[in-house]
């Protein structure tokens, strides 16, 4: 003879077998949204605009994806070090993707008041082929996935041509 199931032990059946199934659902949403740190390269650093007190800089950089899928990108924010030395704080709003094991290159903005600024990028061209020294740090921020943002910091030397 079988015994007949209450209301109070199928509820408890039900509410484990929705939390069995939530808990795997989050493993596999947090497995499937482990990235790598891209890596940022600058390529290119050329004044817009300035004057004694504030400069505006146009930065050239690479984004290299190192993860199995494609990251879709919807902004970023940096900081630039130049020496050691803070530079400057740079947005992009652009949108783009970058391919799975691929990259992609994009312009932003980069905002400075330090008035040694541009006497450190013209002097970068005395330094030969060795280049200035630059740290660029902040956080990619992803146009969809369960994670919002994807922080980095790389660092490298400013090309001198």
């Amino acid at each position: 003879m079988r015994h007949p199931i209450t209301r109070s032990a199928a509820a408890r059946r039900l509410r484990a077998a929705a939390i069995a199934i939530l808990g795997a659902g989050l493993v596999t949403a947090c497995a499937l949204t482990r990235f790598e740190t891209p890596h940022l390269t600058v390529i290119k650093v050329e004044m817009v605009d300035g004057d004694l007190l504030s400069q505006r800089f146009k930065v050239r950089l690479r984004a290299q994806n190192p993860n199995d899928r494609e990251l879709p990108v919807r902004g970023i924010n940096c900081n630039l070090e130049l020496d050691g030395e803070e530079f400057g704080h740079g947005v992009s709003a652009e949108e783009f993707t970058i391919p799975a094991y691929g990259e992609a290159d994009f312009d932003m903005l980069l905002a400075t008041n330090l008035a040694g600024a541009l006497a450190r990028v013209i002097g970068n061209k005395d330094r030969g082929e060795a280049g200035l020294e630059y740290r660029l740090s902040g956080k990619i921020n992803l146009a969809k996935g369960f994670m919002h943002s994807i922080p980095f910091s790389d660092s490298g030397r400013l090309p001198t041509h």
